[in-house]
């Protein structure tokens, strides 16, 4: 596939809605997020969609000030905004508490469309391989940058791949379900101790 105009567009507002923002609790840019969950998209089957909407899965979450789902619709299309919106994990501001609003998250996630699965998949492997890398590589003082426990991080995103297999299957489930299990297993968590 070649890199189509939409494409750079999408990522030339990934930037503008998250040049300023860093990974919670280091230095790393937010971007590379956003970029890496693309990829993933990519290499499981997804299309250029939904590579636009990895690169925006979380403008409406963390930027609300910055775009519009309207806006993202106008500019990408219907397909787009609505994986953005599906991946989207609160709605409302100021924000639930974060058990709240991940638990509202899980309930909607079960009956999501496949492309909706699919970008958030990609998002939660991302996000559990880096958690696998930094526990690897820092122990347990790097949990203390989240606003839940090692083991409410692990229940959610062992529950994330429940929700995921619920009438879909793709690949990307499988790794997500054997890095969160090699967390768990770094971290000393007994499967179904955390939720």
């Amino acid at each position: 596939m070649m890199v189509s105009a939409r494409l750079v567009s999408a990522f030339t507002l990934a930037v503008q809605v998250h040049g300023d923002h860093v990974r919670k609790g280091t230095g790393v840019p937010y971007l590379t997020h956003l970029m890496a969950v693309s990829s993933l998209v990519a290499e499981y089957g997804g299309d250029e969609d939904l590579m636009i909407a990895a690169l925006l899965h979380d403008t409406l979450e963390d930027r609300p000030d910055r775009i519009t789902l309207p806006q993202i619709i106008a500019r990408f299309g219907w397909r787009v905004g609505h994986v953005v919106h599906g991946c989207t994990d609160s709605h409302q501001l100021p924000k639930l508490p974060w058990e709240q609003r991940k638990t509202v998250f899980l309930e909607r996630l079960h009956r999501e469309s496949a492309d909706v699965k699919l970008v958030a998949a990609a998002d939660k492997l991302h996000n559990a391989s880096s958690l696998l890398r930094d526990a690897r590589m820092l122990g347990d003082s790097h949990w203390a940058r989240f606003n839940a426990s090692k083991e409410r991080q692990c229940w959610y995103l062992r529950s994330c791949v429940e929700a995921l297999r619920d009438g879909w299957s793709n690949e990307i489930v499988v790794t997500l379900k054997q890095t969160v299990e090699n967390l768990e297993r770094l971290c000393g968590i007994t499967v179904g101790s955390t939720g």
